[in-house]
């Protein structure tokens, strides 16, 4: 589907056909690549976009008998920042820190391949699930960067399909290959192994 002629209508109603089809849900047409699938969209239809993974998801759940893993990426930040200790003291370390040091520091606190990619494993041992819904991730950036996430959900995620809900473009070009770019800034990573789930058939 190709951008001039999506509506937020058209892609709630797309979103459903697809995440409900059993070629989505059997992960099918992979070609042995893995089940990541990203839904992008325009950073300020936030707030619209959560309302339609709210709909989506009592759809699924209630209508089609669906479990969903909802994982936030803010949530799970927080969580783990209050686990260590040190999410009340944040805002006193930024105003006492240098900004760079700072940002070096809660990345190195929230580090995909040692903290978020096991919570996110503890998370779905504990939860069973037919998909996984990763959102938040415009909330936590630069601090956490999604091409780092999803590399290292790669050996996490793999019994089913992972939906990523990406505010800013997912888009590929001759020149740069796909790249993610967050919040549609400037600033870009290379991440080619998911799909676009827009161009997915139900």
């Amino acid at each position: 589907m190709q951008d001039k002629q999506r509506t937020l209508e058209s892609d709630e109603q797309h979103l459903y056909r697809v995440l409900r089809s059993d070629r989505f849900l059997r992960m099918e047409g992979l070609s042995n690549e893995i089940p990541f699938f990203i839904y992008h969209y325009p950073p300020e239809n936030e707030l619209p976009v959560r309302e339609i993974r709210d709909r989506v998801t009592t759809k699924l759940q209630t209508e089609d008998g669906l479990r969903i893993a909802n994982i936030n990426m803010y949530d799970l930040a927080v969580d783990l920042l209050r686990k260590r200790g040190v999410w009340d003291r944040l805002a006193e370390f930024e105003l006492q820190e240098d900004k760079r040091e700072f940002r070096e520091g809660l990345q190195n606190m929230l580090e995909p391949k040692a903290h978020l990619a096991p919570a996110i494993r503890s998370i779905l041992a504990e939860t069973p699930s037919d998909m996984v819904f990763l959102a938040g991730l415009g909330e936590v950036w630069p601090y956490i960067r999604t091409h780092t996430v999803l590399e290292n959900l790669q050996s996490v995620v793999t019994e089913q399909p992972l939906l990523l809900w990406f505010p800013g473009r997912y888009a590929f070009s001759q020149a740069t290959g796909h790249e993610l770019r967050p919040l549609n800034l400037s600033a870009s990573d290379s991440y080619y192994r998911a799909k676009d789930i827009m161009e997915q058939e139900a």
